[in-house]
């Protein structure tokens, strides 16, 4: 299975990542077009603070089995899955009760039924996830990137086409919501049927130890990962308003959403062929020179585009976001050289480098909003890329830099 891993070549598994991530942001393009015409500022300032508050408890689901799955030996995987599919059953429903129980309180504090609806909706997606988890963990196990690609962006689709139908017939923050619970069971389907599993009789379960001091880390990491992004729109939103979110989101959807998606493209297609490389520095060098040489190009073209493009699909009444959208978008780069650097900590159990790093970057950027708030967005997005930039870039180099020393000795 290994050796069927390394014969795939990283440059295909990244290019189905980003056509994956390309078909989504297409897609989710036509939603911000639809929205941008149809929906008041307002509305959907309401549906991204729901969205902002459902993916910082998201992140929790990143709690590092399914890559303690990919890394198994294969004389321990029958038992790693067994524990791994009790702990994503556990994990996702105590997660399903929290943001239940989350929204409860928003509604008796605030009186807002509304938003506790948009949180429930959000929450019932967590009764899908652990029946595919396991699946999905040992198709990339195998090699099936291209496939799982394919199913992710086949969900994003999905999702998004069906957002900018719900828009236009029933205009309102739910419809914004709604079709992130109806790709779900699409999601489920198609990953049972690309990689099925059963458990095995006989086979005792592995212990849950190595599951807690690896995923713990994993988890305080992706938990801080998504406070940044989400944690910065609830603070435009307690200082700006929600009509000044409502201008935001779309920016960073159109902007910043590319950025994240991409790194999380490179993410996922590089730490399994990291794991089964035999020369691991070597893979890091390659893929960090092939994705930069890829997606910085894609990154800067559209970046010097946007003044042209955000007033002709959004309308002329959004044309003032075409700045900070051709500024967040800019943010992609520094974050694919860092997520090289994080995937190689995690390969090489030292994901507790990656939690510091990740906390002082969502720290640093809280601070930059708060700051930078009573300036406008155009200075907050500013300030988003030049800390992320600083950050990440300056934490990456220690890590990277031992990897690239052969050819720095050659060149001289």
């Amino acid at each position: 299975m290994k050796r069927y891993i390394r014969d795939m070549p990283f440059a295909g598994h990244l290019l189905a990542y980003c056509l994956s991530e390309a078909a989504g942001k297409a897609s989710r393009l036509l939603v911000v077009i639809v929205v941008a015409r149809c929906l008041e500022a307002e509305a959907i300032g309401i549906a991204a603070a729901a969205f902002a508050a459902a993916d910082i408890l998201k992140s929790l689901t990143e709690n590092g089995v399914g890559q303690r799955i990919i890394r198994a030996k294969e004389a321990d995987l029958a038992a790693t899955c067994i524990t791994a599919h009790r702990i994503f059953w556990v994990w996702c429903l105590g997660l399903f009760g929290l943001q239940m129980l989350g929204g409860v309180l928003v509604w008796m504090l605030s009186g807002n039924a509304l938003m506790f609806t948009l949180i429930a909706v959000l929450a019932a997606e967590y009764l899908f996830m652990p029946a595919g988890l396991v699946q999905a963990a040992l198709a990339m196990r195998a090699g099936k990137l291209k496939q799982t690609a394919a199913i992710a962006g086949g969900q994003v689709v999905f999702a998004n086409v069906m957002t900018a139908l719900l828009v236009l017939v029933m205009p309102g923050p739910l419809a914004l919501v709604l079709p992130r619970l109806m790709s779900a069971p699409v999601w489920l389907l198609a990953m049972r049927r690309l990689q099925p599993w059963a458990r095995m009789p006989g086979v005792t379960p592995a212990p849950l130890r190595p599951f807690l001091r690896y995923g713990g880390t994993v988890l305080g990491v992706e938990l801080v990962k998504a406070m940044g992004p989400q944690a910065d729109k609830l603070v435009i939103g307690g200082l700006m308003g929600v009509e000044a979110l409502g201008y935001y989101f779309l920016a960073f959807n159109a902007g910043l959403g590319l950025a994240n998606s991409l790194s999380q493209a490179f993410a996922t297609a590089f730490f399994p062929h990291l794991c089964s490389a035999e020369d691991r520095s070597g893979a890091l060098r390659k893929a960090v020179g092939l994705s930069l040489g890829v997606i910085a190009p894609l990154v800067i073209l559209q970046s010097l585009a946007a003044p042209s493009y955000v007033p002709i699909l959004f309308g002329a009444d959004w044309a003032e976001l075409a700045d900070i959208v051709a500024t967040l978008c800019l943010a992609a780069v520094p974050g694919v050289i860092w997520s090289a650097a994080a995937q190689w900590l995690r390969a090489h159990d030292a994901a507790e480098r990656e939690l510091v790093v990740t906390a002082a970057l969502t720290l640093a950027l809280i601070g930059s909003a708060i700051l930078l708030a009573p300036y406008g967005l155009g200075a907050v997005a500013l300030g988003y890329l030049v800390v992320t930039a600083v950050i990440q870039v300056g934490a990456a180099l220690p890590v990277l830099t031992p990897a690239f020393v052969p050819l720095l000795r050659k060149a001289s």
